[in-house]
């Protein structure tokens, strides 16, 4: 490329500099996220060549709609400018950064300085009067003659004296108006403009709770119904839960059906995994007829909207060996050299109910369109949220166009990724378009682990695309804390899900009636797990953790500082058995400590030490510490307080902190 056309691809009028725009992601490839109402923080460096003032301007707007809306950015310090939007309903937006050279606050500064030193000012003076006369031609009526006057008045050279003028010149509503009417000549706007996706409330804050209809059955060992599941429905409300989550509901292929606890052979009765999906009953866009019909299915769907609950279905690619794929669309499967397909393996593992789909074949674009109708057929019967089954192992590059052309016609959608795998791969698969993502959670359990990893998806950055999703456990995972620590890490594990996450989830009868058989030693898989059998739970068993469950919840729905992650902070204790941690508004109204006994099986206590700085607190200061879970309440003083844990009863306390004032009659109260 010659001189002559490099230079042309640069304004050779441009000045100010924009770079270090936080948050992007990849240099703009992939989209923040957000919900409706939270805050956008922007910050750059920004600066230009020599001594003039800028001015910087925030802008952003719905990608569908034309027109911008902006905010001024304020400098921080060393040519760090900061600003703030908040987008308001669900959508992708975009945004991006405007800065030009202030000529009339640059002007209005040295004149102010040369007027301190005594120096004649005739000549700024008349060049101030040549900046408000450029300006009139942006003017309304009002302003431009208001701003005729003061162009007057600065060129007048009889009767008011030097200091008259500048002091019109130091005005702010003088400054006000030059600043909403200048032209911003030879501007820099950063490029690519930026992306935030804006999900619907329940991406950022949510309760989940699992549990399969082939179970709700009323009449022990008879298979169950959506219409029994959603007799359910009342029960899982109350427990204050705002998603219901159903594994897949789609015909079972009967072809290397597995048997109970995942036996390779199966007997006549088994039910088989519904992740077996597809039979000649039809495949995804089928509901199994033991189930019920679609039309069951969208009753449930309406039943549970009535109830504020929404529901997630889970969303599985992959087919068995019956499913109706297999045999319109051989080629969508990959073939061994014998010339059978290749069945699902995680060595030594073998999953020979399952195939995996191919998503190097030749007819990959019918592929995607097919897999993209599947959430669509869904999406039409009511559903607005899908828990993906290991989407890790599919395209990446399938996800980005699949959920990005979902979410353009349908923006309330969230996608939870089942993916238990690398962080990078967990992480592309949140910018690809996952809303929220299971995580390393259910296998933290020390003190330092639960608090270096809480830490990192605070401040390394992820925050800004990837939303944790706590399951203490799930079908598939019954974890070696839970199998040997009884009620009482059931307790501990909840307390720390629901208090650690803004969402969280359980696999639900297993969860509520600490369920803790595993198949054998050394296993995660549960005894006699509900994959593969149809379970009886006896729901009113003694144990049961509905009581705690429900308190928990409504906490949860009564403190805005619990559903949000972004304000996560931990505490230090004298005993590694103890955690604590606080979360809190960004007005500081609402602050939330938690303070959990790690060990299940001896009471544990300590001294927790809070920083009172982050609250506006002196070290002298007294405050209520109001205990939710038991309704008790203690005056604390300082910095230091001791707490003593029960794990048998209380293995934790959800505080929230109320400050102490008095007021002039001497009446003590908290807020």
């Amino acid at each position: 490329m010659k001189a002559a056309e490099r230079i042309s691809q640069v304004h050779g009028q441009a000045r100010v500099v924009i770079e270090g725009v936080y948050p992007q992601i990849d240099a703009g490839r992939f989209p923040i996220k957000r919900v409706p109402g939270e805050r956008v923080l922007v910050k750059a460096d920004i600066f230009t060549d020599g001594h003039d003032l800028i001015s910087v301007a925030l802008k952003w707007r719905p990608l569908k709609d034309d027109t911008w809306f902006e905010t001024a950015m304020k400098p921080l310090e060393n040519d760090r400018w900061s600003g703030s939007f908040s987008p308001e309903a669900p959508g992708l937006y975009v945004y991006t950064i405007e800065a030009w050279i202030d000529r009339f606050g640059t002007w209005r500064r040295d004149l102010e300085k040369k007027f301190k030193a005594g120096q004649d000012v005739t000549v700024e003076l008349q060049a101030g009067a040549a900046l408000i006369a450029a300006a009139l031609g942006e003017a309304r009526d009002d302003a431009a003659s208001e701003l005729k006057t003061a162009a007057r008045t600065l060129l007048e050279k009889e009767t008011l004296p030097v200091s008259t003028k500048v002091a019109l010149v130091l005005s702010p509503r003088l400054a006000e108006a030059m600043h909403c009417l200048v032209r911003r000549e030879y501007a820099t706007t950063y490029q690519p403009e930026l992306q935030v996706v804006v999900d619907q409330p329940a991406a950022r804050f949510s309760s989940w709770y699992e549990i399969f209809p082939r179970s709700c059955s009323p009449v022990p060992g008879r298979h169950g119904t959506l219409q029994d599941c959603a007799a359910m429905l009342p029960r899982i409300a109350e427990l204050g839960f705002d998603i219901v989550y159903l594994p897949p509901v789609h015909p079972i292929g009967r072809t290397h059906r597995k048997g109970r606890n995942n036996a390779p052979q199966c007997k006549a009765d088994d039910p088989g995994s519904p992740w077996g999906i597809g039979s000649q009953e039809g495949g995804h866009t089928s509901v199994h007829p033991e189930l019920g019909t679609v039309a069951d299915f969208r009753a449930f769907v309406e039943k549970a909207r009535k109830l504020q609950l929404q529901v997630a279905l889970d969303i599985a690619f992959q087919c068995s060996p019956d499913h109706p794929w297999v045999r319109e669309h051989p080629d969508w499967f990959r073939r061994r050299p014998d010339g059978s397909i290749q069945y699902a393996e995680n060595p030594p593992k073998k999953y020979e109910d399952i195939f995996p789909i191919n998503f190097e074949t030749s007819d990959w674009k019918a592929l995607w369109m097919e897999l993209k109708s599947v959430f669509e057929f869904w999406i039409e019967q009511g559903v607005r949220v899908f828990r993906v089954d290991n989407p890790h192992t599919k395209s990446f590059f399938f996800w980005e166009w699949c959920l990005g052309e979902l979410k353009r016609r349908f923006p309330d959608l969230i996608f939870l990724a089942e993916a238990f795998t690398r962080p990078k791969l967990m992480y592309r698969l949140a910018k690809a378009g996952f809303t929220q993502s299971y995580n390393y959670f259910p296998w933290r359990n020390t003190k330092w682990e639960l608090t270096q990893y809480f830490t990192e998806l605070r401040d390394s950055g992820v925050r800004e695309y990837f939303r944790p999703n706590l399951w203490p456990n799930t079908p598939d995972i019954l974890t070696q804390y839970l199998q040997y620590s009884g009620r009482a890490g059931f307790m501990i594990r909840l307390i720390l899900a629901a208090t650690l996450g803004a969402s969280y989830g359980i696999y639900g009868p297993a969860f509520e009636l600490c369920d803790n058989a595993a198949r054998e030693p050394g296993s995660e898989e549960y005894l006699d797990s509900e994959k593969y059998q149809i379970r009886a739970w006896r729901w009113d068993a003694p144990g049961n953790l509905h009581d705690l469950i429900r308190k928990v919840n409504r906490i949860r729905r009564e403190n805005r500082a619990l559903q949000s992650d972004e304000l996560l902070y931990f505490h230090p204790t004298d005993n590694e058995q103890l955690i604590a941690y606080s979360k809190e508004t960004e007005d500081k109204e609402n602050i939330i400590v938690t303070i959990v006994n790690l060990d299940p099986r001896h009471t544990q206590h300590g001294w927790v030490r809070l920083d009172l700085e982050r609250w506006g607190l002196d070290p002298g200061d007294s405050y209520q510490a109001h205990e939710l879970l038991t309704d008790a309440r203690y005056l604390w003083s300082g910095a230091r307080n001791y707490v003593e844990l029960n794990p048998q009863f209380a293995p934790g306390h959800i505080i929230a902190l109320r400050r102490h004032i008095r007021r002039e009659n001497d009446f003590d109260y908290f807020i």
